[in-house]
């Protein structure tokens, strides 16, 4: 059995673009359909932007969610995959690999949840910080005991990301590291994402999401909340919608398709989601489309 892996914010690169049009000119659609849905010229940033152009959220989720998804079309045999996942934003990525969601849905749900979380984050100074070296249980307990801080990402064995105001998050660094972390290092990034700081953000994408046709998928998804996998449209509509707001369990969620028998993996668009694999089962077999 054979999983398709989808990356989150943070794998976006410069010339995102040029690369999708030298593997494939035929993704020159792909991008031209993604300005309209969009309504500004993300083709250009993707192709020409500096890193600081990258960097809008409104621009991150969406240039990586094309490029995952054209990288998805050029590389992956699908008659090949039984299940997909994806980290954070990637899991819209998924659905749209697994036919449950349109390209143009996909993408327009992308373009919206990019867009409330910007107002959430521009609502309360906030940001996250990875934590390494600690058991998940640890993080979730020193968490616990401080103010605005809770567990977001379990990644992999000893890599949990916290999420809080940035105060708290900025304080709380020596405290973990006193508590035996290797490290505690504080994220460039715009907000406390998969936290209570998300909210409004949940709220503003509930909406879109309720009024979106999910389809029956042939594949499985195994979502971020519940690390389980389901095809049911009604659930993963749930479970999309908490995700702005609960941690992501990409630990558990590779457990999950461990122990259902998955053995092979591919990430399509980039290397992240291989490296925590390797760090939580290296006899796996992993490939990697970038």
């Amino acid at each position: 059995m054979k999983a398709c892996l989808f990356p989150g914010q943070g794998s976006q690169f410069v010339g995102m673009a040029k690369s999708m049009l030298e593997t494939n000119p035929a993704n020159e659609k792909l991008l031209i359909e993604a300005n309209e849905i969009l309504g500004f010229d993300i083709a250009s940033i993707m192709s020409d932007g500096n890193e600081d152009d990258l960097k809008a959220t409104k621009v991150t989720q969406p240039a990586v969610f094309l490029y995952s998804y054209s990288r998805f079309l050029d590389k992956v045999n699908k008659e090949e995959i039984t299940a997909v996942a994806g980290h954070s934003l990637g899991e819209i990525t998924a659905l749209v690999a697994n036919d449950t969601l349109s390209f143009t849905d996909g993408l327009s749900i992308v373009s919206k949840r990019a867009q409330a979380m910007q107002r959430a984050c521009e609502e309360a100074d906030s940001t996250m910080a990875a934590i390494l070296g600690l058991e998940d249980e640890q993080v979730i307990e020193i968490c616990a005991g401080l103010d605005e801080l809770v567990a977001a990402n379990f990644n992999c064995p000893g890599q949990v990301v916290i999420s809080g105001s940035k105060l708290a998050i900025e304080n709380s660094v020596q405290t973990f590291l006193d508590k035996g972390a290797r490290r505690a290092i504080v994220l460039k990034v715009s907000g406390a994402f998969h936290s209570p700081f998300m909210k409004s953000a949940e709220l503003d994408l509930r909406n879109a999401i309720e009024n979106t046709e999910f389809k029956t998928p042939k594949m499985a998804v195994y979502q971020n909340v519940t690390a389980q996998r389901t095809t049911d449209p009604d659930l993963i509509k749930t479970n999309l919608i908490a995700q702005l707001t609960a941690p992501v369990l990409w630990t558990k969620t590779m457990e999950a398709m461990k122990n259902d028998s998955i053995e092979q993996y591919v990430e399509v668009g980039a290397k992240v989601l291989s490296g925590f694999f390797r760090k939580f089962d290296r006899s796996l077999e992993i490939e990697q489309f970038v």
